[in-house]
């Protein structure tokens, strides 16, 4: 079959390996699409780690076609993928937090993932239910969607978004625009999306937000929409610490901020730490989610036909190398392989 494989910081290539044949418990799933998440970029740039010639992609969504002696699945069906292989047994496990797992193996870090004709699921993933169903009339590049909402389902739930109630998204990218519509979903309002880029500001606003600012004038957009008060819930989805300071701006007396997105390597910052401690404010952070909100995510997908706006950049498989490139340059907003 063809496939992308990861080879070092800088190297991706398309190759041809085996096709994967399903031992027992397993399944292979036909893909439909695999997305391009932003640490799979850091991986390339060397940010992240990745075992050497490893098919990329957690991001992934496709069609069970064969299943091998024991596994509980049915060929046709169509899923999407919790890609965290845990080890079961440790306390974050049995607390239901597979993503805090020490031990955990992702596929498309550690294990062949979905830039590929195919991908085989190991026996843990199936037998513990992380094959997730999700409707066939839903876009594949939606679908494939599950596993970062999920994660944005975490990020938001976090910090307590809740009907009713304001919520502030520092990043206008595409995890910032699926926070926007996952806040939505929620019932949050008002909605303010701080972005430096004009351009997304505009696709925050089509897409539903109650105002798009820029930093400079997120303050002045709080006051508006708050009243002065602040923000109870501020989801900070850029990875630059220099946006700290516009989060501890718009957040309120009690209120919570989470860093969703990662950081480059040392990143710091310093902090007013009265300002925490006075306030009562809370600084947290999220990464991936807890199994339950998986299901949750699957269940949401399919409701949500915005998030087809949050895929500007598709490529097919002869192609996915592009998508690297054109991450790099950030060019449009989220990027899939469609096969």
């Amino acid at each position: 079959m063809k496939a992308l494989r990861f080879y070092e910081p800088g190297r991706v290539a398309l190759d041809t390996v085996d096709d994967p044949v399903a031992g027992p418990g397993e399944v292979i799933l036909k893909l439909h699409a695999t997305g391009l998440c932003n640490s799979d970029v850091r991986v390339y740039l060397g940010e992240k780690k990745a075992a050497a010639g490893v098919i990329p992609g957690h991001e992934m969504s496709g069609e069970v076609v064969e299943v091998g002696p024991g596994a509980r699945a049915t060929v046709g069906e169509v899923v999407s993928v919790c890609p965290i292989l845990a080890c079961g047994a440790c306390s974050f496990c049995r607390d239901g937090y597979r993503n805090r797992c020490p031990s955990r193996k992702t596929l498309g870090y550690d294990l062949d993932g979905g830039i590929a004709e195919y991908v085989r699921i190991p026996l843990p993933l199936v037998a513990t239910g992380q094959l997730l169903p999700v409707d066939r009339a839903t876009p594949p590049q939606v679908r494939a969607l599950v596993e970062p909402l999920a994660c944005v389902l975490n990020s938001i739930e976090s910090i307590e978004t809740r009907a009713g109630a304001p919520l502030a998204i520092v990043g206008g990218g595409p995890m910032g625009l699926v926070h926007l519509l996952a806040g939505l979903a929620y019932g949050a309002a008002p909605i303010l999306v701080v972005e430096p880029v004009a351009e997304r500001r505009a696709v925050a606003m089509k897409l539903g937000a109650t105002m798009a600012v820029s930093p400079e004038d997120a303050a002045a957009a709080r006051d508006s929409l708050t009243e002065g008060e602040g923000f109870p819930a501020v989801a900070m989805a850029v990875g630059f610490s220099d946006a700290l300071p516009t989060a501890l701006d718009l957040v309120r007396r009690l209120g919570s901020i989470n860093l969703f997105a990662g950081f480059p390597p040392g990143s710091t910052h310093t902090l007013d730490l009265n300002r925490v401690h006075y306030d009562e404010v809370r600084i947290l952070g999220t990464q991936n989610a807890p199994f339950h909100l998986y299901g949750k995510s699957a269940r949401l997908v399919s409701r949500m036909p915005a998030l087809s706006q949050v895929v500007t950049n598709t490529y097919s498989l002869d192609d996915a190398a592009e998508a690297y490139s054109a991450r790099l340059g950030k060019s449009g907003l989220k990027s899939a392989v469609v096969m």
